[in-house]
């Protein structure tokens, strides 16, 4: 099984909720279990708010989703400024302080909460023309789903 979505976007915040509803549906369909389901569309929600929130100078951004066989792998490209190193460099754990120095923080975790939920994840910085971020998850299906059926072919 392999499925492919790509979506162009414009750097709107009501694009986060379209693009996770793309998403979210298609991992439904395919019976992809509830918890590993939040998690994609989590990762995806703070990937994506991070380039509405941090690429200024895009205009637009691609979402690109391939399921497979048992893998989900995301990747968002902004056309924005790039970034500098030390912005996702660090700590990978979750309970990373926010932007303000406090635990309680609303803004400054979505990479935490990225790197805590994601099997893998990666950033290319593309000074002055944008950046990357690649996330991974392993898929599991429920009983007698279509995923799992389609998988096991």
């Amino acid at each position: 099984m392999e499925v492919t979505i790509s979506l162009r976007l414009p750097r709107d915040a009501a694009s986060v909720s379209v693009t996770r509803q793309v998403l979210g549906a298609e991992l439904d369909v395919l019976g992809v279990e509830r918890s590993i389901r939040d998690d994609i569309e989590l990762m995806l929600s703070e990937a994506c708010s991070n380039v509405i929130r941090h690429a200024t100078e895009a205009d637009e951004y691609t979402v690109s989703v391939e399921l497979a066989g048992d893998q989900c792998v995301i990747t968002v490209v902004d056309t924005g400024s790039g970034f500098t190193p030390e912005q996702v460099e660090g700590s990978k754990s979750p309970l990373d302080l926010g932007e303000d120095g406090s635990p309680m923080a609303e803004n400054g975790r979505g990479l935490q909460i990225m790197r805590a939920l994601a099997d893998d994840v990666r950033f290319s910085n593309r000074p002055r023309r944008g950046a990357i971020v690649c996330l991974e998850k392993t898929l599991k299906f429920v009983e007698d789903s279509p995923g799992l059926m389609l998988i096991s072919r």
